[in-house]
């Protein structure tokens, strides 16, 4: 009988104890406050939230429908040690999901393409290029400076965003680099199907750089001075870019941002770090200025729809109603100067905008009514973000 007695006194810890570790298991909860389905926003989820020491271990498990999600890693601050854990979850209108924090091996992981990517291009100058499954940029650094400067064919002096335009979901980058420079098989400015580079920058703001607005005359860096790549994946690439001290009518501008990428998005986001001015006003380049511009200073977004070569092109600037003050068509003659310009507020010498674009030949956007809707319904998700709650 003392048996029976131990014997069911050891299944009743057992359970209890059971049940105690279903109780303590992490529950990651996703609110959707608004009236659309949304399955393009990144979590981040720091390690601190966690409890964890290996980072490495963890998985994301939709509790309702028991799926894995597809996570990455981001070492934020380059020490070697992973910081956050990525997901990018499908939360349908004003509902909520709940995610169960679990543990898993490398092999339990789900695989994901790496369709976020970006590095510094030491074979073509010093770009740096980044892309997603949608679209793909570039920006100038030092030695594309020095060889304006020393007066030296194939330099570019510019702060401004370069956009390539694609249309396949696949990575181009390293592919269009190595036929152009490498195996000099064909050209990124001729499109085969894939798309191509024929969006002229120079001097021009192109999509997003920025400037500062002194007396009616806009003041703009130079190329970027040092880079560092945060991080790539199937999720998201960032990476680190810092500028020269850079005059705007004598005011001392010092400027570094880390730019951002996500899986589906049309959109880069602009984390920038400036002092010596309370406003900046990011720019999107007119070019040959048949196009039209249009504003929403309440949604916070300024757009340019034009023309472009055999199709129509799409650029805009979003940013949050905090941080959008206004928008202007800045008209003038001078080659690339002309500009749609987002003027947004600096706070404690941080801005944080979204510059992009769309290509009507990706077959993303039929007209200009279809990229504005789009530039609404992005600009609801960014003023009304997921709402995150680790329990």
């Amino acid at each position: 009988m003392n048996i029976i007695k131990n014997i069911s006194y050891v299944l009743v810890v057992t359970v209890l104890l059971s049940c105690n570790q279903e109780k303590k298991a992490t529950i990651i909860t996703v609110k959707n406050s608004l009236d659309i389905e949304r399955s393009l926003e990144v979590v981040e989820i720091q390690k601190s939230s966690l409890n964890t020491i290996a980072i490495e271990t963890v998985g994301i498990k939709d509790v309702k429908t028991g799926e894995l999600q597809i996570t990455q890693l981001v070492d934020v601050d380059g020490d070697g040690m992973m910081d956050e854990l990525l997901f990018q979850p499908k939360i349908a209108a004003n509902t909520s999901a709940n995610f169960k924090v679990v543990t898993l091996t490398e092999a339990e992981q789900p695989e994901a393409d790496e369709l976020c990517y970006s590095r510094f291009v030491p074979e073509r100058t010093d770009d740096y290029t980044w892309e997603n499954n949608k679209v793909a940029f570039r920006v100038y650094g030092p030695v594309a400076q020095q060889m304006i400067e020393d007066n030296i064919p194939g330099g570019t002096l510019s702060s401004g965003v370069d956009a390539w335009l694609k249309r396949v979901e696949y990575p181009v980058i390293n592919k269009w680099y190595k036929e152009t420079l490498i195996d000099k098989t064909g050209s990124y400015h001729e499109d085969t199907g894939e798309g191509l580079d024929d969006f002229h920058v120079g001097v021009s703001r192109g999509v997003g750089g920025i400037a500062v607005k002194i007396d009616e005359e806009y003041h703009l860096s130079k190329n970027y001075t040092k880079w560092r790549t945060i991080t790539t994946g199937p999720l998201r690439t960032s990476f680190y870019l810092e500028y020269e001290d850079w005059d705007a009518a004598g005011n001392k501008i010092t400027e570094s941002k880390t730019i951002s990428l996500d899986l589906g998005n049309n959109f880069s986001k602009f984390s920038t770090h400036i002092s010596g001015t309370n406003t900046i006003s990011a720019g999107l380049t007119l070019h040959e200025k048949d196009g039209e511009i249009s504003g929403n200073t309440e949604n916070g977004w300024v757009s340019y729809w034009q023309p472009h070569a055999d199709s129509e092109l799409g650029s805009a600037i979003v940013a949050s109603k905090n941080t959008f003050n206004s928008f202007e068509n800045y008209d003038v003659e001078t080659k690339d100067l002309s500009a749609g310009y987002a003027h947004l507020n600096v706070k404690d010498n941080k801005v944080v905008y979204y510059a992009g674009f769309g290509w009507k030949k990706s077959g993303q956007f039929a007209n200009k009514q279809a990229w504005e809707n789009y530039l609404n319904t992005f600009s609801s998700m960014i003023n009304t973000p997921l709402e995150v709650s680790i329990n």
